[in-house]
């Protein structure tokens, strides 16, 4: 058995959770915060047998879209100023950052 985790945009959540009930898988969904952005993510935690991993990974790329954004960029606090941009710079954001992990024990109550 293996633990899916998946760290998604919020914009792509819901469409991830329907593709993944649709297909049969349970997850279950945390609200997590971006470190780069400080945005709104969505991490699923998905619990699959090693066979099917390649399907959730095909499910989750397929709904998971990484798209351009305009950013305002966070001033510095008490650093130096010179070399500070005050106007907004596109990024790429979105995609989805996965972890596949084994799993040595699993229990259902």
């Amino acid at each position: 058995m293996k633990l899916i985790m998946a760290v998604i945009q919020d914009k792509d959540s819901t469409r991830l959770s329907d593709a993944l009930m649709k297909a049969n898988f349970r997850a279950t969904k945390l609200s997590s915060t971006g470190g780069f952005l400080k945005s709104g993510n969505t991490t699923f935690l998905i619990g699959v047998d090693e066979g099917a991993v390649d399907e959730a990974m095909a499910i989750i790329k397929d709904n998971c879209h990484s798209r351009e954004q305009i950013v305002a960029p966070i001033s510095p606090m008490g650093g130096n100023a010179d070399s500070y941009v005050p106007y907004p710079v596109e990024v790429q954001v979105g995609g989805a950052t996965v972890f596949v992990l084994p799993v040595e024990q699993f229990e259902q109550f």
